[in-house]
Parts: C-alpha cells; structure tokens; sequence
C-alpha cells in the first residue's frame, strides 16, 4: 500500500501508477550567485587556463626564482618554438594572470598577486570561503 504522501494517477486504459512523493522545495541561496557580466569575464580566464600549454606556464612562471620567468626560460621545457610560448603567455597576460615587463629584447612574467586566488574564490562554496 503507498504511503499516505504518495498519490495514484490513473490514465485511460492503464495500471495505477504510485508516484513518489513531491521533493520540498529547492533550498535557498546561500551566497550571491555570479551575474551576467561577471561570468562572462570568468569564462574567459578559465578558457585562458583551459589549456595544458598555459597550465604549464603558469606552474613554471610560479616556480622560477623570483617569482618571474624570461621567455627564454621557458621555450626549450614546454617544447614549443619561442612563438607559440609568446602567444600563451600573451592570453594569459591579457586574462590577467601573467605581468609583462620587457627588458631589452627580452620579456619577463610573473604572476598576478591574487589572480588565481580569485579564480579559487568563485569556485569555492560558501561554506568554505575565508
């Protein structure tokens, strides 16, 4: 026999069907959910991360003496020409995750202070934000 919350539907023709019990209500919000434009921006660092070659530059970039790398540094371990590498590191200057300071004929990078963080900060559940 179905639970009292339970209901029987019956259509034209068929057996009793016993459908289970309606779910309450969806629960509240329990912080600020990302708005249009705000989500928009985000979706472009992440397509910026969103790739094993910029991954890679950022990991190196962070692990560098310093805090910063050439480009010269960083060509001959990604395995990419000096081109590629510069174009990465260029999407990844213009998503704000990179800093470039050029020197002579050089360019060098270092990470943005807090610019991952905040990538961690919109992921992160409020019940685990700082």
């Amino acid at each position: 026999m179905p639970s009292p919350a339970a209901t029987t539907e019956r259509t034209a023709g068929s057996l009793p069907v016993t459908a289970a019990p309606a779910p309450a209500c969806c629960a509240p919000l329990v912080g600020e959910p990302l708005g249009a434009e705000d989500a928009a921006r985000f979706a472009r660092t992440l397509r910026a991360i969103a790739d094993p070659a910029r991954l890679r530059l950022l990991s190196m970039v962070s692990v560098h003496e310093g805090g910063e790398a050439c480009v010269c540094d960083l060509t001959e371990p990604l395995g990419l020409s000096q081109p590629t590498v510069s174009h990465h590191l260029k999407v990844l200057v213009e998503a704000g995750l990179l800093t470039r300071d050029k020197r002579g004929v050089w360019a060098y990078y270092a990470l943005v202070p807090g610019a991952l963080d905040a990538v961690a900060d919109v992921l992160r559940t409020p019940q685990t934000a700082r």
